[in-house]
């Protein structure tokens, strides 16, 4: 009885550690400082309701663009910061992450990848909006293999997307939800209803659209309930006197209102003379340059599922 009273106790002190923590400490304070200071301190840091959400969004790598892959010189410094907070936060969250958010200015190296993926995985949902070098080496096509419950994952353009997606549709069974930030081409949606022909939810908000892609999706996802173009604009392809010439449309035709019918939810707005994420997704060119808007600005999403 003695035993099972001071069970309790401990119990009751380490519930008292946590609401303090959770309430007076950042995450930072949390890893690199309470997490040492002594066995109970530490059981408290490893408490659940900390690591179900692992939110990295407010660290940043310090990088300089290059011409060659992968694109992005990263100093080693932030490096070291980033693999620091890795390895502290894999190791007291003991593998029960399930949504795991990186800013879009933060570039996990492959390595980096593999490393996290293999301790979270019970991982559901993936923020990633930045992965130039995780892209070395197929490093996130590596990474997904061990991403087994994966449903959400949101992503920015790259050149080749069915390497992710094959490894998605290989790996993750239950995979749902797609965000992809950056200009959608046809290619993305010749792969993407090729491979994740089961998709549910997909926002392409903030982007330049190719129509025709838009129609390939509207067309060819049977199974897509909610799509989300806010703040888009389309791009036609017009062929004149042997020459691509590409015009900007800023409205949605009854062509794809009437294919949108179908679908659960399809969230649309292209006030381009009043809204001013119309207008800043049109002064970027459809490639959204978010450091130069307010703090957070990028997280923001029509889809409640896909707003963080």
């Amino acid at each position: 009885m003695a035993e099972d009273r001071r069970k309790v106790v401990m119990r009751w002190d380490i519930d008292i550690l946590v609401r303090i923590f959770k309430n007076y400490f950042t995450f930072l304070e949390l890893t690199c400082v309470l997490a040492h200071v002594c066995r109970r301190w530490r059981a408290a840091c490893c408490d659940l309701t900390f690591w179900n959400t692992l939110d990295l969004s407010h660290m940043r790598s310090s990088f300089i663009k290059i011409p060659q892959e992968p694109y992005v010189y990263v100093e080693s410094r932030s490096d070291k910061q980033l693999t620091r907070t890795l390895k502290l936060s894999m190791s007291l969250s003991k593998r029960n992450t399930r949504t795991l958010i990186f800013n879009y200015n933060l570039l996990p190296t492959a390595d980096m990848g593999l490393y996290t993926a293999k301790r979270c995985p019970d991982l559901r949902r993936l923020v990633l909006p930045g992965w130039y070098r995780l892209m070395k080496n197929k490093g996130l096509f590596n990474a997904i293999r061990f991403c087994k419950n994966l449903e959400s994952l949101t992503m920015p353009s790259i050149p080749h997307p069915n390497f992710v997606f094959s490894s998605i549709a290989k790996n993750c069974k239950n995979f749902r939800e797609l965000k992809e930030m950056g200009p959608i081409e046809l290619l993305f949606a010749q792969n993407l209803v090729q491979i994740l022909p089961n998709i549910k939810v997909l926002s392409l908000r903030c982007n330049s659209i190719d129509r025709d892609a838009l129609i390939k999706i509207l067309d060819e996802l049977k199974s897509l309930e909610v799509l989300n173009i806010s703040h888009s604009y389309l791009v036609v392809q017009k062929l004149e006197k042997n020459k691509k010439k590409l015009n900007i449309v800023k409205e949605v035709d009854d062509e794809i209102m009437d294919k949108a019918s179908k679908l659960r939810q399809f969230v649309t707005c292209m006030k381009h003379e009043t809204c001013v994420m119309c207008q800043r997704t049109e002064k970027d060119e459809g490639i959204m340059r978010w450091y130069k808007y307010e703090e957070g600005l990028w997280k923001a999403d029509e889809i409640n599922s896909l707003h963080l």
